[in-house]
């Protein structure tokens, strides 16, 4: 049997970077991930983006962990060498009634530490983003995008510099409480970790049933993309939002750093925590809502792209729960790191301080 401090379940953003937090600290570590390789779920199907901190009430952890992750996620970018880019954000009002939505999110924001945000005009909107729709905007100076499975390599990279043990292709198949730790089951071996950080992601609610931890569902919601044609990229310069809606960000327009320009993600609860793609949306379902943000753009001029899966913790006739990252309830052995949505990626280094903390107040 091996023996080590603190078992991370799953290799995503949120347990590597809370792995690499740990394993600074001076504790064993180590991750285990049911992939071969790590970040192959939620952690590289999104929109790259990250967040200024604009859009979460203030005082949750959504909002505080947004606007340190930022800073700390740029800085690792630059360090690291995670191709990146503070490109900034516009989020669109096409009439006088949505202005008022403007100012109520850019008040969040302030009240959130989100530097620079500025409502404005239409000849604004023309400098940066000309062929966008839109009266007036709300301009986030801040926000900007990353390679997501660049970032995933870097913080797999640092973790294991850090002494951080990754296990691939080693899923969680059983686990027993002890007086001093949890007895992890493995197809190839039983590991005693004196504490165990649940960053399972889309499974955490199963893994936590598994440890005997509290109860709680992740609901699993999928966003579809489609990108714009090569010879339509010269069309956005950066990133265009709408406002936002119930479950989500909105269909919104995204620059990769690879030049890409993907539209998306929509949002549609669904049963199974591993479908990107039966029953897809047809590219058409994308066009009304691509001409809302950019003009006279066209069926032909837009084709399928990829699609994601969203793990939220709340059901769809809710609107917002924050994530939830604390020493579990029901077992004080086991660390919860869940309920990881956006602005996840964003966050994740700032996540990743606080579930060292965690461990660290044991």
């Amino acid at each position: 049997m091996e023996r080590i401090d603190v078992a991370v379940i799953g290799a995503g953003v949120t347990g590597l970077a809370s792995a690499r937090a740990v394993a600074r600290l001076g504790p064993s570590v180590c991750i285990l991930e049911r992939h071969p390789r790590p970040g192959l779920d939620t952690s590289t199907h999104n929109s790259g983006v990250i967040h200024a901190g604009i859009y979460y009430p203030a005082g949750t952890l959504k909002a505080r962990l947004s606007v340190e992750g930022r800073h700390a996620l740029y800085e690792f970018c630059a360090r690291h060498r995670v191709p990146h880019n503070r490109c900034g954000k516009l989020i669109v009002a096409h009439d006088a009634s949505e202005i008022e939505q403007l100012e109520q999110l850019k008040q969040r924001g302030d009240t959130n530490g989100v530097e620079g945000l500025e409502i404005v005009d239409r000849a604004f909107i023309d400098r940066r983003e000309p062929a966008v729709s839109g009266i007036a905007a709300l301009w986030s100076p801040e926000t900007g995008v990353v390679n997501a499975e660049e970032l995933v390599k870097a913080l797999l990279r640092t973790a294991t510099h850090e002494g951080a043990i990754f296990l691939p292709g080693t899923p969680l198949a059983g686990a027993d409480r002890t007086d001093e730790g949890m007895l992890l089951r493995t197809e190839r071996e039983t590991i005693h970790a004196r504490t165990v950080v649940n960053a399972a992601g889309l499974y955490a609610d199963e893994v936590s049933r598994m440890l005997g931890g509290e109860g709680f569902t992740i609901y699993p919601c999928r966003g579809e993309y489609v990108e714009l044609v090569p010879s339509k990229r010269t069309l956005v310069n950066a990133l265009v939002y709408p406002l936002p809606h119930k479950h989500g960000l909105g269909v919104h327009i995204v620059k990769t750093t690879n030049g890409e320009v993907w539209l998306g993600p929509t949002a549609a609860f669904q049963d199974r925590k591993d479908d990107y793609e039966q029953n897809r949306l047809p590219v058409e379902a994308f066009v009304e809502p691509a001409r809302r943000l950019l003009r006279d753009v066209t069926l032909a001029d837009l084709r399928l792209a990829g699609s994601g899966i969203r793990a939220k913790i709340h059901p769809p006739s809710e609107s917002f729960a924050d994530f939830m990252i604390r020493r579990d309830r029901a077992n004080p052995f086991v660390i919860q790191a869940s309920g990881i949505e956006s602005p996840g990626l964003t966050a994740s280094l700032a996540v990743g301080e606080l579930v060292a903390s965690l461990v660290g107040s044991a």
